[in-house]
């Protein structure tokens, strides 16, 4: 029997020769994509260094340095000052530096302010419901409150609109894990409310417009849209958020020192000015001082929103040419253009293999879908992330797909 392989267009096909008869076999291959992306990271957090990134550039002047000295106060309330600016944040909001990233800044908020009146907590991935599940569980509001559950499946908004302004709302801007957002302005949030709002924006922040008036308590990390390193949190409070806090005490809630914002019935400020509860990672802040001013000479929060809206136009378009895959999120005008959520005609199994087969070929590293979020995978298209970088990305999917599929 004699093998003859010859190729034609983008398959590979072998003839099998045996007497009189002859069977063409077509291996169901695809031809690998020719150009990878120059960077591959597409994770959701830590995400991607903006590009240029050299931390060899970076300020060392503060390393080794105590951040109560001069220069690492300065430093820290510089990274504050510049964050306001950025964010269009009102002169008359607080702004401060806290622990344990964007999750030590909300529970901070939680564990001050929740309790005086009912609550609604919105949830709709597993972030939200984490909240929900701490509110009930850990702080046991529903000993003394009513606290109200609006959520929704995964790839869905609940009813925003049977939120109560009398009551304290808790929600999230931009869910990370599931790649649905909330309406642009948040209008189910009523200006004339008396409870207080609690926004976690830790995927959304500087890529999204924030709705300051409609926002009471609003936390993030430095690690997802502008790149930079983990561990600490960012709190912004408006004036009724600290009228909240001096005036509000939760009864029999002990707070560990990291959450303690009040001293002698007033709000320590100082926390707002560069005076950190606990040690910061001076190190960590000179790199977000770095990606801030990386964000000012690019242009601004407008700046960066196109950008991440661009890399999910990339996507739209790919997904609107191909019928495998789709997006999580059923509402395009709740789409999130940011923590980019897929789900593919694939198995749960296959799509591990999909993830896999990406990653070996370092062409998209760390886009599995959370763990707690149905089977599917998740771009981060954040503003770091190069739209051209996008563009090299999609062949690759739809040859993994085929690879997986066969």
């Amino acid at each position: 029997m004699m093998r003859v392989a010859f190729t034609q267009g983008l398959a590979s096909h072998s003839v099998l020769r045996n007497g009189n008869k002859s069977v063409m076999l077509r291996m169901m291959s695809a031809a690998m994509p020719s150009q990878k992306p120059v960077n591959p990271e597409f994770s959701s957090g830590p995400c991607k260094k903006r590009p240029g990134y050299d931390v060899s550039k970076l300020d060392s002047r503060v390393l080794g340095r105590s951040h109560r000295s001069k220069i690492g106060k300065e430093r820290l309330g510089y990274a504050i000052d510049k964050t306001k600016s950025l964010l269009g944040v009102p002169d008359d909001y607080l702004v401060g530096i806290v622990p344990a990233s964007d999750t030590g800044a909300y529970e901070m908020a939680m564990w001050n302010m929740l309790g005086q009146r009912n609550i609604d907590v919105c949830h709709w991935e597993s972030f939200g419901k984490g909240w929900f599940a701490d509110a009930i569980s850990h702080l046991k509001l529903r000993d003394t409150v009513e606290v109200n559950e609006h959520t929704a499946d995964y790839g869905s908004l609940p009813d925003l609109s049977k939120t109560n302004p009398d009551n304290d709302i808790c929600f999230t801007f931009n869910g990370t894990t599931s790649g649905v957002r909330v309406p642009d302005g948040a209008d189910f949030i009523s200006a004339d409310r008396t409870g207080l709002t609690l926004c976690d924006a830790t995927s959304a922040c500087f890529a999204m417009n924030m709705p300051w008036e409609k926002l009471d308590v609003t936390t993030y990390s430095w690690q997802k849209v502008l790149g930079g390193e983990g561990g600490h949190g960012v709190l912004v409070l408006s004036p009724r958020a600290v009228e909240r806090l001096e005036t509000f005490t939760p009864e029999n809630r002990p707070l560990p020192k990291i959450f303690r914002m009040v001293k002698k019935g007033k709000v320590d400020r100082a926390i707002f000015k560069g005076s950190t509860i606990n040690t910061p990672s001076m190190l960590a802040v000179e790199d977000y001082i770095d990606a801030l001013e990386w964000a000012d000479s690019a242009g601004g929060v407008p700046a960066l929103i196109k950008m991440s809206e661009d890399n999910l136009q990339v996507l739209e378009k790919f997904v609107e040419e191909n019928d495998f895959i789709d997006f999580l999120a059923k509402d395009p005008s709740t789409r999130s253009s940011t923590s980019v959520c897929l789900t593919l005609d694939l198995t749960a199994d296959q799509i591990k293999a999909f993830v896999a087969l990406l990653d070996k070929e370092n062409v998209a590293l760390d886009i599995g879908g959370y763990r707690d979020a149905p089977p599917s995978i998740r771009i981060w298209c954040g503003s770091t992330v190069e739209t051209a970088d996008v563009e090299a990305l999609t062949p690759w999917l739809k040859w993994a797909y085929e690879e997986v599929k066969k």
